[in-house]
């Protein structure tokens, strides 16, 4: 029954436009997982997935990422499972989006902005870092996420990368 009113077949007619930026995304996709250390060396890789959706009645779009997979977690353990809602503000001309991660008991809350065939999302809370995640060369078969920050002295620490593909048939 949640999983029914959550989910919706589109968004709303007045929200098409605001979100035309998410449609490609909407849908599944496997993911290659890199996360990497202060010095930029990888210090762990796995398989993840991720699954986008219109949602709340078509005002908002939603998203569950999984790392690692469901598949991989018998071999990588146990991770996480990130829940994002992302709702068009229009004073802002912007998007509100709230991430939550139920492991650490973790949100994080973002303001979003498109670009070309691009998103960056710059975390609201007070971090030790300036924090955004960035997903680039979005397209109907792929797109590439990151999390970087940024600290004090404007040096841009990448701390993960995702590379998304459509699942195979």
């Amino acid at each position: 029954m949640l999983a029914d009113l959550m989910v919706s077949d589109g968004p709303r007619a007045e929200y098409a436009e605001a979100f035309q930026p998410f449609a490609p995304l909407i849908g599944s996709w496997d993911l290659d997982v890199t996360w990497y250390d202060d010095d930029g060396a990888i210090t762990r890789q796995t398989k993840g997935e991720w699954h986008f959706a219109w949602a709340l009645d078509g005002r908002a779009v939603a998203d569950i990422w999984i790392t690692p997979s469901r598949a991989a977690r018998a071999t990588d353990g146990d991770g996480e499972w990130g829940l994002t809602i992302r709702i068009h503000d229009p004073e802002l001309d912007a998007f509100r989006s709230t991430w939550m991660g139920p492991k650490h008991a973790f949100v994080m809350t973002f303001i979003g902005h498109a670009g070309e065939n691009s998103l960056t999302l710059d975390a609201r809370e007070p971090l030790a870092a300036k924090t955004r995640w960035i997903f680039t060369g979005i397209s109907e078969t792929g797109f590439h996420w990151r999390n970087e920050d940024e600290d004090a002295d404007g040096n841009i620490i990448v701390r993960q990368r995702f590379v998304a593909t459509r699942p195979q048939p």
